[in-house]
């Protein structure tokens, strides 16, 4: 097969390393791709987010499949203009990525299905929102309602940064243009996040892993994009597996069919888990970053039969075949990131890092400068390993991360913490 994956990040990196795994991938594209996507496949300068370029690109270069990976070119209509072509796709439609790019949508529907989670109201102006929260004690959650990058959710615990966050929500604006907040009730928990293949049927489970979300160690800082994960999550046992199926995957998918809308493609469900307790805290329409760079190592090539069977609408008897492992991505990041930070310094070592089946350096913020590979994004490098336990993927990742000679990186030296806590 002639494979095209869309996107440029670690998330796409990854699974172009366990696509290409697969003997039905002949030939592989990543469009536009970086430096490390370049090594294993053909990278193309098309713009992703043009549904009209895109299509070009697949008739040009006689794709069998395309593989959507960031959420932009979804929002965009791009995997509606594929398959109205006649290609075969994966990616949910525009309608149904509504989930993603509009929270507000997300939340009715939740409401319309019985689906748990916060409690919210939705806000289209800066005063009201303000207002709103005048007589309330924190903390709250502040939530912009279009796409937002990962960085549109503060946890204000105090009327001033809700003030501030509020502000802030209003810069990012929906996938029609339309800016537009939610205030939640805060949950406490510990957050982990499911994954399911859907084929506008049927749901298949690929896996769980929880992120990273702020900057600094313990925790600490703004929120990112994700600064490191881990995979299986401990907290997602198998009796929490089974409810978050019955209560929440599954209504939505069908209060979606009640609305006209086949969900096809991957459903990311982000959780809140107290206890016995578990709640919807919002949905992503693609695989999460950098949650898919260790479920990606730990599937391998057979995700490619998988993705393939959703899109075909024959998930109904498939099955995973997990080993017995665990994995750990570590993000290095340009020092500045989530705030300012200076691209294009160049970045050393990275020749000399193992390729294997244990240990992997994903890029994602990088591109090549004659024959160094430079720095281009906030999110540069992911350091991911697996084993047999997380204390030893945790010793394999952050190997590699001090193998590295980029001066002007830093990580989070904690990642996994927590689960490391409760197996030693």
């Amino acid at each position: 097969m002639n494979i095209l994956i869309l996107g440029s990040g670690g998330r796409e990196h990854s699974i172009a390393c366990a696509v290409k795994q697969n003997p039905k991938c002949r030939t592989l594209f990543v469009a536009p791709g970086n430096a490390g996507i370049s090594e294993i496949a053909a990278c193309v300068p098309v713009d992703i987010n043009n549904p009209d370029a895109v299509v070009h690109l697949a008739k040009e270069k006689s794709i069998d499949f395309v593989i959507i990976g960031p959420e932009m070119p979804l929002a965009k209509g791009v995997s509606d203009y594929l398959r109205h072509a006649g290609f075969c796709v994966f990616g949910p439609s525009a309608a149904a990525a509504k989930l993603e790019t509009s929270k507000h949508f997300a939340k009715k529907i939740c409401r319309s299905a019985g689906v748990p989670t916060a409690n919210f109201d939705y806000f289209n102006q800066t005063h009201t929102a303000k207002y709103f929260l005048q007589d309330k004690s924190p903390p709250f959650v502040i939530k912009a309602d279009g796409l937002a990058g990962g960085k549109g959710v503060t946890v204000a615990h105090d009327h001033k940064t809700a003030e501030e966050a509020i502000e802030a929500a209003f810069c990012f604006g929906a996938a029609d243009d339309k800016s537009g907040l939610l205030i939640e009730e805060f949950l406490p928990g510990e957050e982990a996040s499911f994954f399911v293949l859907c084929d506008g049927e049927n749901t298949l489970p690929i896996g769980t892993a929880q992120d990273h979300k702020r900057v600094g160690d313990g925790d600490r800082g703004p929120n990112t994009g994700g600064m490191g994960a881990f995979s299986p999550a401990t907290s997602i046992t198998p009796d929490v597996e089974e409810k978050v199926l019955r209560k929440i995957i599954q209504p939505t998918i069908s209060e979606l069919r009640r609305q006209g809308i086949t969900y096809q493609g991957v459903l990311y469900a982000g959780l809140m888990i107290n206890e016995d307790d578990v709640h919807l805290v919002e949905y992503n329409v693609r695989f999460g970053d950098p949650e898919a760079q260790v479920l990606m190592f730990r599937l391998g090539g057979q995700i490619l039969d998988l993705l393939l069977l959703a899109a075909s609408h024959q998930l109904k008897n498939a099955q995973v075949h997990w080993a017995d492992d665990h994995a750990i991505s570590v993000v290095l990041a340009n020092r500045g990131y989530p705030l300012s930070f200076s691209p294009g310094s160049v970045i050393r070592g990275l020749d000399t890092l193992p390729r294997s089946r244990q240990a992997i350096c994903f890029h994602a913020g990088t591109a090549k400068r004659g024959e160094e590979v430079v720095a281009v994004g906030g999110r540069v490098l992911n350091a991911t390993a697996r084993a047999a336990t997380l204390k030893e993927a945790h010793a394999l990742a952050y190997g590699l991360i001090d193998s590295i000679d980029w001066p002007e990186g830093f990580c989070r030296r904690d990642i996994g913490r927590r689960a490391l806590a409760t197996q030693s």
